[in-house]
Formats: structure tokens, C-alpha cells, sequence
């Protein structure tokens, strides 16, 4: 069992049922899945930097990364239906709970002049997204190999109702929210 799944079972769980006044264990919200997506507009010219991004995304994840492809052609973006436009992966059980361990204790602290996460990004169903500008902060990307530093979003689906709860459970878990 992970370190932090373990946390979540043993003080969390019990924590949100006194808190929200839960009547089952089953009603506490839980982490579902996690979400990794790489954006890159410019791979639709250039097929290197797809692969890279797969490669560097499969390393962070711990799981192979699929090409995602766009759905339309949009001419003002030089976009045609089909071509490749990022990289994504989603996570759960042991994989999920491993890379949020990383995530909170080892990546985020690696970001320059970090001062905690805005709280602004959830979307009103306790599900949460970030935002990372680098991925060079996770430990599993060599620097000498990386060509373009790219960016990446994050996002934690929950089970929570509502945004309060889904704050109160990643904080927990140890998501560094700013003061």
C-alpha cells in the first residue's frame, strides 16, 4: 500500500466523516484519477517533439502516454483533422497514488521561488486542475536530453460534491494550497 494512500485511509478517511458529519466511510470523497496532459501546438508540424513529449511523459507517469489528435481542422492554426497535437496519460490506484506522492513531495518544492498553488482551480464539482510550466521539475527528466521545455496540466479528479470538500481532501493529502 502507498504512503499516502495509507495516510488517506487511516487519518483522512475518519478526519472528513467527523468534519462533513459522513454516516458511511463510503460517503467521504476519494482521489478517483489523475490526469497528466502535454499541449503541444507546434507538434502538428513536428513529429520529434511528440515523440519526446511521449517518452518524457511515460517516464513521469510510470505508464505509456498516447498521442492525442485533433478533432477538426482549423485553417487560422494550420491544423487538419487527425494530426497529432499533445500527449496524455490518466492514472489510478497504485500509479495514481505514487505520482501525487511525488507530485506534493518532491516535484512542487523543486519549483523556483514556490510559494504554495492558487486555490482557483477547481471547477465547482471538487475536482482540481494545475497548471505546471516546466516539466523539467519532476526527477525522472533528464535535463541533457530535454530540447524544449514543456508545460503540462494536472488534473485530480475526486468523488467530493462539492469544491470545499475536494480542498479540504487535497489538503490533507498534501497539496500545498497559498495561504
Amino acid at each position: 500500500m502507498m504512503r499516502l494512500e495509507k495516510l488517506y485511509k487511516e487519518k483522512i478517511v475518519p478526519h472528513l466523516m467527523k468534519e462533513f458529519n459522513y454516516k458511511s466511510p463510503m460517503e467521504v470523497p476519494r482521489v478517483l484519477k489523475v490526469s497528466l496532459n502535454m499541449g503541444l501546438g507546434e507538434g502538428s508540424q513536428n513529429n520529434k517533439l511528440i515523440q519526446d513529449a511521449v517518452e518524457e511523459l511515460t517516464f513521469i507517469a510510470g505508464q505509456r502516454a498516447v498521442i492525442t489528435r485533433a478533432k477538426k481542422s482549423i485553417a487560422a492554426f494550420k491544423l487538419r483533422e487527425g494530426q497529432p497535437i499533445g500527449v496524455r496519460v490518466t492514472l489510478r490506484r497504485e500509479r495514481m497514488w505514487a505520482f501525487l506522492d511525488k507530485l506534493f513531495n518532491v516535484a512542487l518544492p523543486r519549483v523556483r521561488d514556490f510559494r504554495g498553488i492558487p486555490d482557483r482551480g477547481f471547477d465547482g464539482r471538487g475536482n482540481f486542475t494545475l497548471g505546471i510550466r516546466e516539466h523539467t521539475i519532476f526527477p525522472e527528466v533528464d535535463l541533457d536530453k530535454v530540447e524544449r521545455v514543456k508545460g503540462m496540466n494536472v488534473t485530480i479528479v475526486t468523488s467530493a460534491k462539492t469544491d470545499k470538500e475536494g480542498k479540504v481532501l487535497l489538503k490533507m493529502l498534501g497539496l500545498p494550497f497559498k495561504k
